[in-house]
Order: structure tokens, then sequence, then C-alpha cells
């Protein structure tokens, strides 16, 4: 083996998984190694637009008709952008991943909490797109359920092990392939119909609430926002961390939850009620070409979706333990290939309001810590624990939880974000026991 002495370490002999590319697991990515606008930007603007939105979306419009469930879908996803693109400017800074940014606000051993839940909560997504793959391929060419997850899962597992380059070129593809097909299937399912009644297509459904739509949106993007430092971290600075966070929230999401809902709105959903606004069948029964389209869709569309959570969890479990992110995606993604096979992705519903009430105020805490009260916080040591993060996370994870019981028409992500981030402008004048004492002082005297 040969020495890199530029960092004094060893570097791996030709043909190990050290070719693909260094994934920076366990510190900042340098700024050598940083990629451009363009490479990060496609990492973002590839994950949101996929066919899992567009049935969330049918499902929204079809509760609430189409104008105000573009409203919820347009208010959701400003939301996002206010979101992710803190935290993802916050990335583009210091191009630490989410474990090593969340470290500094939540402590060296306090991250171990908020990092291993999101790591872990990620693989559902993961395993969601991966059912939503078999569920797709079998309406589409009639192939048995599993045989479609798992020839997705095999490939979404070996699109992760390669890495960031390989969801900037996924995002690259899965882009234009999804307007493309998702322009085509609208003008099959307009029919005689016109655009104009479609926007003013009032939805049968009663079962949700303007808020409850909105959560939907938050949500779906809440456990992977949150992460956007593991793909922000990449950017060259964080104005450009924040522009390619900005190519996904909230254009690409609002593209995906809209194209859903007009699909229902034209009439071109099957059971829109509860399979939204899917829009794969309408793209078969036309030729071959069309059919084979439309199956390169659903292995690059969800590919790209499945590939950026399994990555999430790989690199979050690899900054909280020795191992590295490729043989972590490797285990990860046969964990999580499993539970798709025993049809865990089909509660999406509940992960959903899961996600939208235990995960916005992990982000919340770190906005505020990193971003808002920064000239306080900056100057501060490290510490082992921070007990005014991990409580204010709990505050506004139990507010969200109960608005969600109590108050169901409220946006229950929008509740913990804005009950975590003003506990913790309380708490943190409280002077930490596990801090060093030059820093209880510093503490106190800003009380």
């Amino acid at each position: 083996m040969t020495t890199d002495r530029t960092e004094n370490r060893p570097m791996p002999a030709a043909g190990t998984t050290a070719d693909l590319g260094e994934e920076y697991e366990h510190e900042p990515v340098p700024s050598h190694a940083r990629k451009s606008l363009l490479s990060v930007s496609s990492v973002w603007f590839g994950f949101p637009m996929n066919l899992g939105n567009a049935v969330f979306g049918g499902v929204i419009v079809y509760n609430l008709g189409f104008l105000t469930g573009a409203a919820a879908i347009v208010l959701g996803n400003l939301v996002l952008f206010g979101y992710v693109g803190a935290l993802s400017w916050l990335a583009g800074r210091t191009g630490e991943n989410f474990t090593q940014q969340t470290a500094r606000t939540f402590g060296t051993l306090g991250v171990r909490l908020p990092a291993a839940f999101l790591s872990t909560v990620v693989i559902g997504w993961y395993s969601f797109q991966i059912g939503l793959a078999g569920t797709n391929l079998r309406q589409a060419l009639g192939w048995a359920t599993w045989w479609g997850a798992l020839a997705g899962g095999v490939l979404f597992i070996a699109l992760t092990i390669v890495g960031i380059r390989a969801l900037s070129l996924l995002g690259l593809v899965a882009t234009p392939l999804f307007l493309v097909l998702a322009a085509v299937a609208l003008g099959y399912g307009l029919g005689d119909a016109s655009l104009g009644s479609a926007l003013s297509y009032e939805g049968p459904g009663t079962a949700m609430s303007f808020g409850a739509a909105m959560s939907i949106v938050i949500a779906g993007f809440s456990d992977s926002g949150t992460m956007t430092a593991d793909f922000t971290r990449w950017a060259r600075s964080g104005r450009a961390a924040v522009i390619a966070a900005s190519c996904a929230f909230p254009f690409a999401n609002c593209v995906a939850f809209l194209v859903g809902g007009l699909v229902v709105a034209v009439g071109g959903a099957t059971d829109p009620g509860n399979n939204g606004g899917g829009f794969l069948g309408l793209l078969t029964g036309h030729g071959p070409l069309l059919t084979t389209l439309a199956v390169l869709l659903v292995f690059a569309n969800l590919g790209s979706v499945a590939s950026h959570c399994l990555y999430n969890a790989a690199v979050g479990w690899s900054a909280l333990t020795p191992a590295r992110m490729r043989p972590l995606a490797l285990l990860l993604g046969a964990v999580g290939l499993v539970a798709a096979l025993s049809g865990i992705w089909a509660h999406f519903v509940d992960w959903l309001n899961l996600l939208g009430i235990f995960v916005p105020p992990i982000g919340a805490v770190l906005i505020t810590d990193q971003l808002l009260l920064r000239r306080r916080t900056a100057p501060r040591s490290p510490a082992v624990y921070r007990l005014p993060a991990l409580a204010s996370w709990a505050l506004g994870a139990g507010a969200a939880t109960v608005a969600h019981h109590l108050a169901p028409g409220t946006v229950d992500a929008l509740v913990g974000i804005v009950v975590a981030g003003c506990a913790y402008i309380v708490l943190d004048r409280i002077p930490n026991p596990a801090a060093p004492r030059g820093e209880r002082a510093r503490t106190t005297a800003h009380a």
C-alpha cells in the first residue's frame, strides 16, 4: 500500500471500494472535494420528484379539491424550503454530515439519540419505495409484487454503494424522465376533459383538513430534509447549498405533488382515495416502447428516492460507529428489503404521522442553536451532552403529539418546530452541568 502524504494515512489498493470515491463518513468534506452546484442540485432535484409524491398529491386533491389542495401543497413546500434551506446553509459552510452537525448542539454522546433515531426511521422510506416499486410493476406488467420489490431492492442497494456520484447521476436521469412521462400520462388521462375543468375539480373526499394536508407535505420529507447535511455538505458554500435545496423545495416536490393532483382532477386515477395520483397505469397498453419507459421510470424514479434514504441511513450509522458507509449500506439495505417484503411499507400513513411529530423538532433545535443564537452559542466548548437540546426536542415532539390528537386541523410539524425552538431559547440560558466551568460562566453572563 502507498501513502497519501497530504492526509498522512494509507491509500487502499486499486480494485477496492475506495475506487468508488471517498464519502467522508467520519470527517467534514474538505474544500478540495466539494462538488459543483449542478452536481449537488441534481442530488436534491431528483429526490422528491417521484411517483410516491404523486400518490400523496392525488390523495390531497381528492379530499380538498384541486385549488385548495394545491394551496396546501405550495404552503407545505414553503415551510420545507425554510426548514431544509437553513439546515443546508449550515452544512454548506462546515462540510459536516448530519451526525457531525447535530453533535455540536446535542453533545458528543447526546447526539446518539436523535442521530440513531433518524438513521433508523429513514430506512422505512427506503422500504416503502421498494414496496411501491413492486406494486407499480404488478399493475403495469402483472409481475408478482415481491418479484418487483426484490428486483428494485437489489438495484437500489447497488446504487447506494456507489455513493454520492450515483445519486447525482440518477437525479439527472430520473427528473426529465418523470417530467416527460408525467406529461404523456396527463395527456392520456385528460381525454375529453379540459384543464379548466381540472382546476375547478372539487374532491368528493372529506377525510382530510387543510392542516392535515400540509402535514403530509412536510412530513414526507421531514426525515431526509432534516438530514440534508448528508447531501449539501458537498456544496462549495452555504449559499450554494441553499440553492441546491431550493431545487427540491419548493420546485421539484411541488411538481410531483401537483402532477398527482392533476391526474386525479382529470379523472385519470384508479381509486384515488387510496391510490392517489399514481399515473403508471396510464402509460401502459400503448405499445412496447412506452411500457418499457414506464418500467424504466419505476426503477430510476423510485430508485432515486430509495437510494437517497439508504444513503442517509448508512452515512448516519457510519458516523456513529467505526464502520464505513458502503458495508453499512449493504447491511441496512438487506434489512429494509426484508421489511418491504414483509409488507411493512403498506402502513405509510402511520409512518407519516410518526415523522411529522418526532422529526421536525430536531431540526428546529439545530436551527435555533446554530443559526438564530449563533453569537451566543458559537464560542462554547464541546460537551458530552446538552440537556437543553434533548429537552427541547422532547417538548416539541410532545406538543406535536398533543396537537395531532386534540387539534387535528393544525399542522403538527409546525407546532413541533415552534415549541421546540422557543423551548430551546429559554432552556439554553440555564447553565449546563456537563459543560466546562468556563462555558457555564459564559452562559450565566449571557443570561
